[in-house]
């Protein structure tokens, strides 16, 4: 396939994502792309996690999971005809690597829950967070949020748009199998230390482009949206992105907190554990569910500006 199909793909598969998400019934039905590959890498974990070597097994593991995901993704995309018809199946089947939609509609339900009781809002922020949430306040529970939907706006819609439009439907595969296996095993407990040392390496390495781009889009939506402020999400990202333990995850979070005028990150709890990390942003400690609200639309406006400026790109880019 050429470039200009790759860029093609990825802006109707964003399109239809951010329209229409990817179905609940289907999901009871069949699954999703992710839990495909989350049962792969199960079964591979299981086999392989064990004895000696576990680095080299977790090399392994990942190279099986990447090979997978890169020849069902090259049947599909070079089964098709470089046509209109082969460009809408294509973007049919890629915007199922996206989740525009989906994150929102997780974070929304933090806001609706929070809008109830306190303890609503505790629910459903453990739907897309790791921490301990009976250990959250109101402000814990909206910064927890706020931090979630900026991480996995790159994690879950920036890169995965960006392969796609670099390297068509493999290369969005190969990333979501990447950043899967991260989620999975890239931990640093006593079980997956060395086993899932090659996956969050991998997924560092894959993420430093999307994690760039994704606090860019964040700025500039900011500059559109009352409330939030372009200069201070810069100020944030060149003052303290650098300095968060993930090297690709302190810039959309960098970029959310100084847009907001707060103070994300810092000390949390994991199962018990407390987790040190510097803080993004130099605000409010306090956070609102007027500020979880302000999030969520500086976000929707982020996901469109990257549907603008891949759609400028598509109209520029030669035939």
């Amino acid at each position: 396939m050429s470039p200009a199909f790759d860029l093609q793909l990825a802006l109707i598969a964003l399109i239809v994502e951010g329209l229409l998400g990817y179905s609940d019934t289907l999901y009871r039905f069949i699954g999703h792309p992710v839990t495909w590959l989350g049962a792969i890498l199960s079964r591979l974990e299981g086999w392989l996690n064990r004895g000696d070597d576990r680095r080299q097994k977790g090399v392994t593991a990942l190279v099986i999971l990447l090979s997978v995901a890169f020849a069902v993704s090259m049947i599909i995309q070079f089964g098709l005809p470089e046509d209109f018809f082969g460009l809408i199946v294509a973007a049919l089947v890629g915007s199922v690597l996206l989740a525009q939609r989906s994150l929102y509609v997780h974070v929304r339900a933090v806001a609706e829950g929070l809008a109830i009781d306190l303890q609503s809002g505790r629910a459903a922020v453990s739907q897309i967070v790791g921490r301990d949430p009976e250990q959250l306040d109101e402000a814990g529970v909206v910064r927890a949020a706020i931090e979630s939907l900026s991480e996995n706006f790159s994690d879950g819609i920036v890169a995965p748009a960006f392969w796609m439009a670099v390297l068509g439907l493999p290369g969005a595969a190969l990333y979501k199998a990447a950043n899967t296996a991260d989620s999975m095993i890239g931990h640093l407990n006593p079980r997956y230390r060395e086993f899932g040392w090659a996956a969050a390496r991998f997924d560092d390495w894959i993420n430093l482009p999307a994690s760039r781009l994704a606090a860019l889009w964040l700025m500039i939506a900011a500059a559109f949206t009352r409330g939030a402020s372009m200069v201070n999400a810069g100020k944030a990202v060149w003052r303290d992105a650098r300095l968060h333990r993930s090297p690709n995850a302190g810039w959309p979070e960098a970029a959310m907190a100084g847009a907001l005028g707060l103070k994300l990150g810092g000390p949390r709890s994991y199962d018990k554990v407390m987790v040190k990390d510097a803080y993004m942003g130099d605000g409010r400690r306090e956070a609102t569910l007027d500020d979880l609200n302000l999030a969520l639309i500086v976000y929707r406006r982020a996901c469109s500006m990257q549907i603008f400026v891949v759609g400028l790109v598509v109209l520029m880019w030669p035939v």
